[in-house]
């Protein structure tokens, strides 16, 4: 049995000083089954077909309410069905009785409802207050058991512990990691239409935990996350003047990086979180620049007469993707990272803006409007495979989960009391869902794996 211990790093602004650590232990109950079980998600289709798994509450123990298990069994479920690779079960169709994960399974009688995978688990209360989460993933076509894991956790991470099991599925059926176990940090937005309070707020990646993370008494856009730390840039509008802030999630102190006279657009991290690269408007024109955040040195990477902006980084650090009306309309350009000549990549009807690169270097994702619509679509970094996933009024800021395999991005209907809300998408196109937001919201950027 290996061990390993995590950090769990709660995301509320606290005092100064003040620890949010709260250990995490995991242990894994039993390692991967022999060769013979072989069952697996192809998430390389063009189109994929869910697979069926039987997901069962919990079993209690302890003293630990049953409401509990519930609850983490139900956070689970629906990360995997929010996925789109995974149908879970109705429970009311299951004939067998509930077991914790030290019993095995009566295999024949999950059999006839078709299910290929089952998860049984177990939350018990400790005698040092906290819960200990195990589950074990099971093949029921051949009876053995796939992984299985168990956490110690103070019980108000229970749904944290949850979003990590849910990777743990995830990754043992699909071969990928999971994503589940984030954050997202939008801009919500509240109030009529043209006067509406703009502050930044951060919450678990499928809506719940909204925390606030600004008070609205300035304009605030584009939040990215740090490759590296809980730790976010955004831009900010006070009197008139652009700045651009560190904000650091665990403790909650700001740093304000930049004053800038003129407009400051798309603050990104690069790939080792030392630099920023961000656009400054001078006149009509706007280039962009590098800033590193050690030296707090301003760095030019353009010079032309067009609108140079929203640059993304590639993961290994080499080239930046961006959009420019240097050729006449908004178009994608790769460039190296020291600047110099840029290479147009995106050829397609209409104008193309916000490209993010994906974490695992094979896609970029863009905004597309033409036709008065907006779409958001993914494209190679060689300017081969572009292909739109949604398409609307409006559709616009992707950002991608941590596994390059699902985008978030905000919709907005139209019409004169509408507002923006996110949506996610996976790479298929077909798997478009609503993620839940107090009010409207905009422009995502997705965390890291917290663990």
């Amino acid at each position: 049995m290996r061990s390993s211990e995590l950090n769990l790093t709660a995301t509320r602004p606290a005092k100064r000083g003040a620890s949010l650590l709260a250990a995490l232990i995991v242990a894994v109950v039993g390692m991967t089954a022999p060769a013979m079980a072989q069952l697996k998600v192809d998430v390389n289709k063009g189109t994929v077909q869910p697979m069926p798994i039987a997901i069962p509450t919990f079993v209690g123990g302890g003293n630990a309410p049953d409401e509990l298990s519930q609850n983490v069994s139900q956070v689970i479920t629906a990360d995997l069905k929010r996925s789109g690779l995974f149908a879970p079960l109705n429970p009311q169709s299951f004939v067998d009785p509930v077991v914790p994960p030290s019993t095995t399974p009566n295999f024949t009688n999950w059999r006839p409802l078709n299910a290929q995978a089952l998860v049984s688990g177990q939350v018990t209360a400790t005698g040092d207050g906290r819960i200990m989460a195990q589950y074990r993933l099971w093949d029921i076509y051949s009876g053995q058991q796939l992984t299985g894991q168990q956490f110690f956790a103070n019980p108000a991470n229970w749904r944290r512990i949850s979003h990590i099991i849910a990777d743990s599925i995830y990754e043992r059926l699909t071969g990928e990691k999971g994503y589940f176990d984030t954050h997202i940090v939008y801009v919500d937005e509240s109030g009529g239409k043209g006067q509406r309070t703009k502050r930044l707020a951060i919450m678990d990646q499928d809506g719940a935990n909204v925390r606030y993370l600004t008070s609205g008494d300035a304009l605030v856009v584009t939040p990215r996350f740090s490759p590296l730390r809980q730790e976010i840039t955004y831009a900010a509008l006070n009197n008139d003047q652009w700045h651009v802030y560190l904000l650091n999630l665990e403790s909650g102190q700001r740093e304000l990086i930049g004053n800038f006279p003129n407009m400051a657009f798309s603050p990104r991290f690069s790939p080792d979180g030392q630099t920023v690269v961000l656009s400054l408007q001078n006149g009509g024109n706007a280039n962009l620049y590098t800033l590193d955040l050690r030296t707090r040195q301003l760095t030019r990477l353009t010079d032309s007469p067009s609108i140079d902006t929203a640059p993304c980084y590639s993961p290994d650090g080499r080239q930046i993707v961006f959009e420019s009306d240097r050729g006449g309309n908004q178009q994608l350009y790769l460039m190296s990272a020291s600047g110099g000549a840029a290479k147009r990549i995106s050829f397609g009807q209409g104008r193309y803006a916000s490209p993010v690169w994906s974490p695992r270097g094979d896609l970029i994702a863009y905004t597309k409007q033409a036709g008065g619509q907006f779409g958001i679509g993914v494209i190679k970094p060689d300017g081969s495979g572009e292909r739109l996933l949604t398409d609307g009024y409006d559709n616009e800021g992707p950002t991608w989960a941590p596994n390059g395999r699902v985008l978030m991005f905000f919709r907005d209907p139209g019409g004169a009391n509408s507002g923006p809300k996110l949506w996610s998408v996976d790479l298929t196109g077909y798997n478009q869902q609503q993620v839940p937001t107090p009010s409207y919201a905009s422009d995502p950027a997705w965390s890291p794996l917290l663990n």
